[in-house]
């Protein structure tokens, strides 16, 4: 049975970041699309999950052991959420669960993702103080993503009824209570063009207007992770740890001169602000 439905509008386009290219309005067919929301479903579920886990740890998704991840995420069925379009025995389009990283520590999956974890923030300043939250503080590690393209609006329902299942699991004195969550994410930067460098030559003027069109600005590829940060301890970015092939920038392309560099975020917040930062993901996304 679903947990609930909801009907948005959804562009009908492919679910890529190929096919993100500038369009004009006029261009762009709606489709009223009815999203319900599931547990997850082991027995539906595992490859949609694997997936999206793919495309959530990008490039770096071959340092771990997608399969068991999926298999953790599944073994807690009444906590976290999918999203489908075509009822519960079809892949999901997005998903959303939590970890409890110290239940969790000596399975080798999660013993590899906190190794991750940690490595990668001692490359950024902004995230140095993760390493201590990590080993003294109890901590829930929030995975969540969704198809390019599938709105953002779907993710504050996920959350609410994440905050829900974990009230109801410490009510059953299952072991989530928390005093961080740490969700781990994407954002991209804007990075000039190599293959239309080597296809136009343009000339050293152009070359300087394009290297300060894609100014080091960070995008969101999930916009609520905007609100998110507002309310988190602390955050930030990192280099992956698998360089892109040649040219994969220009693969990702969304805008005509430009390519993008996907990175790894990671937002670390207050389990006291948990409720609220959710209430104002709700409020940001809410449709006017």
């Amino acid at each position: 049975m679903a947990k609930r439905k909801e009907t948005e509008d959804a562009e009908e386009r492919p679910h890529s970041l190929e096919d993100s290219s500038d369009s004009s309005d006029e261009d762009t067919n709606m489709l009223d699309v009815e999203f319900e929301w599931f547990d997850p479903q082991p027995e539906h579920d595992f490859q949609g999950l694997k997936i999206l886990l793919r495309q959530l740890l990008d490039v770096d998704a071959q340092l771990f052991d997608l399969s068991s991840l999926a298999d953790l995420i599944l073994e807690q069925p009444l906590l976290g959420s999918t999203v489908k379009v075509d009822g519960n025995e079809t892949d999901p389009y997005a998903f959303l669960t939590v970890l409890n990283l110290r239940q969790h520590m000596e399975k080798p999956v999660i013993k590899n993702m906190i190794s991750y974890i940690t490595q990668q923030a001692t490359t950024s300043s902004d995230l140095l103080p993760l390493k201590d939250v990590l080993e003294n503080s109890e901590v829930g590690l929030i995975l969540t993503e969704r198809l390019i393209n599938i709105p953002a609006e779907v993710s504050p329902p996920m959350y609410k009824m994440l905050l829900e299942e974990i009230n109801w699991a410490i009510e059953e004195k299952e072991p989530y209570t928390f005093s961080h969550y740490l969700i781990l994410s994407k954002t991209y930067q804007e990075v000039v063009s190599a293959l239309d460098t080597q296809m136009n030559r343009p000339s050293k003027k152009k070359k300087k207007e394009l290297a300060k069109e894609a100014k080091k600005e960070m995008f969101y590829f999930h916009p609520e992770d905007e609100i998110v940060q507002r309310y988190a301890a602390l955050y930030g970015g990192y280099e992956y740890k698998n360089k892109e092939a040649d040219g994969q920038s220009d693969a990702r392309r969304t805008f005509q001169e430009l390519g993008i560099k996907p990175q790894g975020h990671l937002m670390l917040i207050e389990a006291s602000k948990f409720q609220d930062t959710v209430q104002a993901m709700e409020d940001y996304l809410r449709p006017s």
